[in-house]
């Protein structure tokens, strides 16, 4: 369907007391009082955006996500560098099973370079999820740090209809705050480390009728498709059978180790370590992370 020019952008919204301070200046909104999270409008080209939507809805390869064994109320894929020698980057999630990687698409390459261009540095992974309607959601978290490279960006790029994400401090952070953030066609939602440190994200059902929903809403029949870029600092060889890096116990690929498919010890000390860090704002990286885990998978 053709898609949207959006004339006026949305402000975000501050529920509860003003903890956090909004600046608009030119093509970008300045979130929070830490400065380290701002909305980017005007990615690509609004012709090129329109037509992007419409190419990866059909040509990405969409999969269901299984978490604690029901899917996830979205269609997922992942993409991400591989380097000549077969070896690729692991960001790993709460999920039963992580999901195979496959090279850059010509079509996520395009939006990676602008990505990059707009983060400062570099992104090599891609979580891929499409937003069939409404309905589909993402529950509030933080990005797991666990594998991204310390002191980067997290890109969140959008494509289609326009949902709210919401934003809310953590329970260790005292009385809880909300804020909701448009997320349009075409923006992308530049998330800093102390951002993801303090507040969770996510993007609730909206079961709104269509009738009352805007015409940014509507658009592409309720569709929408982020693309979450980040750089990863943990690595598989090409086998997809030994793991090294930031987040593994083997921190140079020299002394790389085999991954633990069948310890569910590892996999629960893997699964507690992500739940500290959804709920605590002072959380220890080097504490609860810096030995690694060489497990993919969570087991339930």
């Amino acid at each position: 369907m053709e898609g949207i020019r959006v004339p006026e952008r949305s402000s975000p919204t501050l529920e509860s007391n003003p903890v956090a301070s909004l600046s608009r200046s030119g093509s970008r909104h300045e979130l929070f009082n830490h400065d380290d999270t701002k909305i980017l409008y005007d990615i690509l080209d609004y012709d090129v955006a329109d037509r992007i939507f419409e190419e990866l809805k059909s040509e990405i390869q969409w999969n269901e996500m299984l978490h604690c064994g029901g899917s996830v109320p979205r269609l997922i894929a992942v993409q991400g560098e591989v380097a000549e020698d077969g070896s690729q980057p692991i960001y790993r999630h709460p999920t039963d099973q992580q999901l195979s990687l496959s090279p850059f698409s010509p079509t996520v390459e395009l939006i990676r370079q602008k990505v990059e261009t707009a983060m400062g540095h570099k992104v090599n992974h891609v979580l891929l999820q499409y937003y069939r309607d409404g309905l589909d959601c993402i529950s509030e978290h933080s990005d797991k740090t666990l594998d991204i490279s310390p002191q980067t960006f997290i890109g969140n790029y959008s494509l289609g209809a326009q949902r709210t994400m919401v934003f809310r401090t953590k329970t260790s952070n005292g009385s809880r705050h909300v804020y909701r953030v448009p997320l349009p066609h075409n923006s992308l939602c530049r998330m800093g480390p102390i951002t993801n440190k303090y507040w969770l994200h996510g993007i609730r059902p909206d079961k709104r009728a269509s009738g009352i929903k805007s015409i940014e809403e509507s658009a592409f029949n309720g569709g929408r498709i982020s693309l979450t870029f980040r750089l990863i600092g943990t690595f598989l060889d090409s086998s997809g059978e030994k793991i090294w890096g930031q987040g593994a116990t083997a921190k140079k690929r020299s002394d790389a180790r085999f991954i633990k498919y069948k310890d569910t010890q590892e996999a629960e000390r893997m699964i507690q370590a992500f739940k500290r860090e959804n709920s605590d704002c002072n959380f220890d990286w080097q504490a609860t992370y810096g030995n690694g885990f060489d497990s993919l998978h969570i087991f339930r």
